[in-house]
């Protein structure tokens, strides 16, 4: 950050009209967008080249219009723990947005809908609290992130809940698709599915079905 409060700003945001509109946003208050780009693989060339004071990104960007500009930005994070990370989202990427706000030390970091640039003294504030080493999360992103943490067994479908009731009881994949009337893939499937709903850690299957039990018995 300059003297005068100013910011140079890598942008990676590939709606061409928003991002356009966002360097001029940032222009108009001084600050300096030093590489505007519009997918993942740019947003971390750039910031290699131009060692930025803070990056501003979009969750979904080409190839997969997925979760690319988020995965980005842990992963600026993870390598420059100390860089500014403001993302701007069309919608809350819960188990994400938990990592991104958990990753350097947790300062230096924001998580906004991107309703919020609407709002532009709000949003030029946000950029300048996360490049001096604050910590923004847009209330709706909170609320999503306390609701998921509240009930984690909120995400299943009744069939995967009526999966884990059996596998609570000590049921083998056998015994479940017998008591379910549905195949061993079919089960197999289905707690596949809970695995990955419940954030599970990549461990022994074992272990894992462990950690969704007990997850079952706490909800």
């Amino acid at each position: 950050m300059r003297a005068d409060g100013t910011l140079r700003v890598v942008l990676a945001e590939d709606g061409v009209l928003l991002r356009d509109g966002l360097v001029a946003l940032l222009t108009r208050f001084g600050h300096e967008v030093v590489a505007a780009v519009g997918d993942a693989d740019a947003l971390l060339a750039a910031v290699a080249e131009h060692e930025p004071d803070i990056v501003v990104t979009d969750v979904r960007m080409p190839p997969g219009f997925q979760d690319e500009g988020l995965h980005a930005a842990i992963r600026l994070r993870a390598t420059r723990p100390a860089l500014p990370v403001l993302v701007l989202s069309q919608y809350v990427q819960r188990t994400y947005a938990a990592d991104l706000l958990d990753s350097g030390d947790g300062t230096g970091v924001g998580y906004l809908l991107k309703d919020r640039v609407g709002q532009v003294e709000e949003f030029v504030a946000a950029l300048a609290e996360v490049a001096s080493g604050g910590t923004v999360v847009d209330p709706e992103v909170v609320r999503q992130l306390l609701r998921r943490r509240r009930d984690p067994l909120s995400r299943l479908s009744p069939r995967e809940r009526e999966v884990l009731a059996l596998i609570a009881e000590g049921r083998s994949n056998a015994a479940v698709a017998q008591a379910l009337v549905v195949s061993e893939a079919a089960v197999g499937k289905h707690i596949g599915s809970i695995l990955t709903k419940l954030d599970l850690p990549p461990a022994t299957e074992t272990h894992r079905r462990v950690l969704a039990v007990l997850a079952y018995l706490r909800g």
